[in-house]
């Protein structure tokens, strides 16, 4: 009995030493493939059992095994699964996982150009919305209202209607915030704008979107002002697949999109593929639009060493457009109220659509020379096609009726009384202005480790552009032909009344954006203008790079040089027709470094200063070829810092700015309310007039919060706020022109203290995501907007707009389908502005109520504005196989 109780004593410890000797520790680090960026969160468990633990906010995780070996199956809400081997106790290193929407598991192309935040070591003031929340999401509005739900971003423009929208960052218009396309720079050449009709496809094809607020990690010689948005789109799936989707909205709004993927084969091809079509009749009358968008995506792996892709995307489209308004008129009309509309012989008729093909291609080239240093290289092209119709011709033949809307048959039985048009007897037409281009460029960059902690960026940024500028007939409206004659300038660049000439156009030209990409208007068919440009860039950049475990720093500078050429052949001599060649120098230089004070608390601080030329269209004066003296070479200086906190359940990061920018030149424009008097000439309501401000100076600066916490397995808390003190400094000089180019007035006003208008100078937002089911998960967003003053040209007096709150909520639920479970049905559901709150969100002039004067919310109603869209809605179904 002694010897079976010691027997039995051994054998139980044995059976622990065993067990004890069988278990392991495994260690490791999951990211998300495509943006390099920590998981937390995700869920990593032994396989077979029970057993297992999830990610901290680094997406770093430790695991206590209950074998020696075996495997762990990793997963992460939005991504596909992934399962890890393990033998012993060890560390499985860096685990990569893809997200699982099936265009989203892709190979990145030209890596080594797109600027993430991840790629240098040194933080900077950066916010990530991936394709799952992308696609969830963004409903009927234009790409950039995926980012309101960050700090120091204000999206204006939606009312206008389909691709109108415009984004600022802290403060800063799109024209001073850099986008870059899988590290191709699309801001517009001469004006530095973007114009997102031209994209509506971009929410479709983006992989994910990161906006780097301030200095950003871009090392392109291009200046990002209020920051930088990096659109990564999707290359060639690594697997065959595919999806169909379909979306409904408020006010008839449909879409349906199909995708396919080839997969990669094994010789190394692969094709991804996608066709949009959509169309609405959008929310404020008069704002119709309709589209489509393709995407092809054809990659090759030639080697381990080599691998290229060509992409090919556009998105032809034309939107009807409202244009800002008094808010007497919507308090009479209604709040969708759109006064650019009326009836032609019983149908409906807009005078102001704009119709647009921008096709845009690139060949992307990956070289891995070795372990150590890689070359990425992209050659793009764009060629984009159309413009914007408008009234052409004596305003006074514009004639509405007590409804507040155009009547066209009372103006084609008008026109018909004239024989054909001029400007002298009250003649009226709609006229399409068009702005082509043909856009060529090339990006190359070197990267190498020089030793383990010192890496270096090198390259190249060249890029061609031409435009054409003109006007055609789109509708005579009741007219035959048009005539009109002018005096051609000379060397003085004045006209010349000894040399007039006459022309009469007798042609019109459809709109359809199809058509417009293959049309070219003759010449003798052109009206009112006729010019072009030809600008040509080259930049080269560097930067260092050192990081250990604690502590990284970076230097960064880049040199460019910019010519600009302008050709006029309508309002010149033959013999003057083109300018003199103008030629201008930047350069950018930046510098950082961070801190690691431990695992959850790190700190940084970085700088910058940038010498930007000026854009194209503030280099010649008034459209002219004459050169504008007073331009120069803007220059901005910027400072931040930041603090980031991390643990297992919370992430925040404070970031602190001041960027001062000098010598601007910003031109702006805006329909009039009233007839007006500029110096005895009488310019009447409803016509455009542009402003020029030259020596602007602005100084923004203030702080930005955001946070995440996990408030257990299934629930998620976001929250945002940003403090904004943006304003003009010293004095400005204005000069105001009609809508045919003629300066009116010019001045020079003090404007020093003035308030910064177009975007609330502080927001605050919070943010809830609840998984209610497995799968089935609800969402809402809170977002309260103030301090946002009139979107007026620089003045030292300027109105404050009432602040306004936003509620958007959504549902979404996956349905797995299929014997494996290798489909799926998503369904979402978002309604925006859930209370449907009445707001303006902007203005364009900044006229004080005297007493006596009838307000709204204690604003004039003189001024001119949007209202913000009411309660809106849409679904969408998305069948992934």
């Amino acid at each position: 009995m002694k010897k079976f109780t010691q027997f039995l004593m051994m054998s139980v410890a044995m059976l622990f030493a065993t067990a004890a000797f069988s278990q392991s520790t495994v260690t490791g680090k999951i990211l998300d493939a495509e943006m390099n960026a920590a998981l937390p969160g995700a869920n990593v468990v032994e396989k077979g059992t029970t057993n297992g633990t999830t990610t901290n906010f680094d997406g770093e995780f430790t695991l206590t095994t209950q074998a020696n070996s075996g495997s762990l199956v990793i997963t992460y809400v939005g991504f596909g699964s992934k399962t890890i081997t393990f033998t012993g106790s060890q560390d499985l290193g860096t685990i990569k996982l893809l997200t699982d929407n099936s265009l989203d598991e892709v190979v990145i192309i030209g890596s080594g150009l797109i600027d993430l935040a991840e790629d240098r070591q040194t933080p900077i003031a950066v916010s990530t919305i991936r394709a799952s929340e992308i696609q969830a999401k963004v409903g009927t509005s234009d790409v950039v209202a995926t980012l309101v739900n960050t700090p120091s971003v204000y999206v204006a423009g939606q009312a206008g209607g389909f691709g109108d929208s415009r984004i600022a960052v802290r403060g800063f218009e799109q024209d001073n915030t850099a986008f870059l396309l899988n590290g191709q720079p699309i801001n517009g050449m001469e004006d530095g704008r973007m114009y997102w009709s031209n994209w509506s496809g971009m929410a479709d094809i983006a992989n994910a979107i990161q906006i780097q607020r301030g200095l950003g990690s871009s090392k392109l010689a291009i200046s990002s002002v209020g920051g930088t948005v990096n659109f990564v789109t999707k290359a060639t799936d690594k697997r065959q697949g595919g999806f169909i989707s379909t979306g409904v909205a408020n006010d008839n709004y449909f879409k349906s999109t199909i995708g396919y993927n080839s997969g990669v084969t094994e010789s190394g091809w692969g094709v991804s593929a996608m066709l949009t079509h959509w169309q609405g009749d959008g929310y404020n009358k008069g704002s119709y639009g309709e589209g489509q968008n393709y995407f092809v995506s054809v990659g090759f792996k030639a080697n381990e060493s080599h691998n290229f892709n060509f992409l090919i995307t556009g998105a032809p489209q034309t939107h009807d457009q409202n244009f800002t308004k008094p808010i007497s008129d919507y308090l009479q009309y209604g709040r969708n109220f759109n006064n650019n509309i009326g009836t032609y012989k019983g149908q409906y008729m807009t005078e102001r659509t704009n119709f647009y093909h921008k096709p845009v291609s690139n060949l992307n080239w990956d070289w891995n020379i070795s372990e150590n240093s890689s070359l990425s290289t992209v050659i793009y092209a764009s060629w984009g096609r159309g413009g914007g119709t408008g009234n052409y011709g004596r305003s006074a033949a514009r004639i509405r009726n007590d409804q507040g809307l155009i009547d066209f048959d009372a103006i084609a039985a008008n026109n018909r009384t004239l024989g054909d048009g001029t400007f002298g007897n009250n003649g009226y037409l709609i006229r399409g202005s068009m702005n082509n281009h043909d856009w060529y460029g090339l990006v190359t960059n070197f990267q190498t480790k020089l030793s383990e902690n010192i890496s270096l960026n090198t390259g190249l940024d060249l890029r061609t552009y031409q435009g054409k500028h003109y006007r055609q007939v789109v509708d005579f409206v009741g007219l035959s032909s048009w005539t009109e004659s002018r005096d051609l300038r000379g060397a003085n660049h004045q006209p010349d009344k000894n040399d007039r000439v006459f022309n009469t156009v007798d042609q019109s030209y459809s709109i359809e954006p199809w058509y417009a990409t293959f049309n070219t208007t003759p010449s003798d068919q052109r009206l009112d203008y006729d010019y072009g440009e030809t600008i040509s860039y080259g930049g080269v950049f560097a930067q260092f790079e050192y990081a250990n475990d604690n502590l990284s720093g970076f230097f960064q500078g880049a040199l460019s040089t910019q010519s600009h050429e302008r050709e006029d052949y309508y309002d010149y001599k033959p013999e003057f027709q083109n300018a003199e060649k103008v030629n201008n120098v930047g350069y950018n230089l930046k510098a950082g470094g961070s801190f690691l004070i431990n695992d959850d608390n790190s700190v940084y601080v970085n700088a910058g200063y940038y010498s930007r030329q000026p854009y194209h269209d503030n280099i010649y004066l008034n459209y002219t070829n004459e050169i504008n003296p007073l331009t120069s070479n803007e220059k901005i200086l910027g400072f931040e810092a930041g603090y980031a906190f991390k643990s297992q359940y919370v992430t925040a990061n404070l970031n602190l700015y001041r960027t001062s920018w000098k010598d601007r030149v910003t031109t702006s424009s805006r329909q009039l309310a009233k007839d007006t008097d500029f110096g005895g000439k009488i310019i009447p309501a409803g016509d455009l007039i542009y402003e020029t401000n030259e020596g602007v100076e602005q100084l923004h600066q203030g702080v930005e919060l955001d946070l995440v916490a996990k408030l257990g397995d299934r629930l998620k808390l976001k929250g945002f706020t940003s403090i904004g003190d943006w304003g003009y400094v010293d004095d400005v000089v204005t000069t105001t022109r009609d809508e045919n180019r003629n300066v009116l007035a010019r001045e020079s006003k003090d404007v020093d203290g003035g308030k910064v208008g177009d975007a609330a100078q502080f927001t605050v937002g919070l943010g809830i995501d609840y998984e209610i089911l497995e799968r089935f998960s609800i969402d809402a967003d809170w977002r309260s907007y103030d301090n946002l003053y009139a979107n007026i040209s620089p003045d030292k007096d300027n109105i404050e707009l009432p602040t306004y709150d936003l509620v958007d909520m959504g549902i979404s639920y996956k349905m797995l389908i299929g014997k494996e479970k290798t489909s799926s049905l998503n369904m979402r559901l978002n309604v925006n502005n859930v209370f449907s709150e009445v707001y303006l969100s902007e203005l364009r002039n900044a006229y004080v109520a005297e007493p006596g004067d009838e307000t709204y919310k204690g604003i004039n109603v003189r001024n001119q504005g949007y209202f913000g869209f009411g309660r809106t809605w849409n679904f969408s179904l998305r069948y992934n196989f």
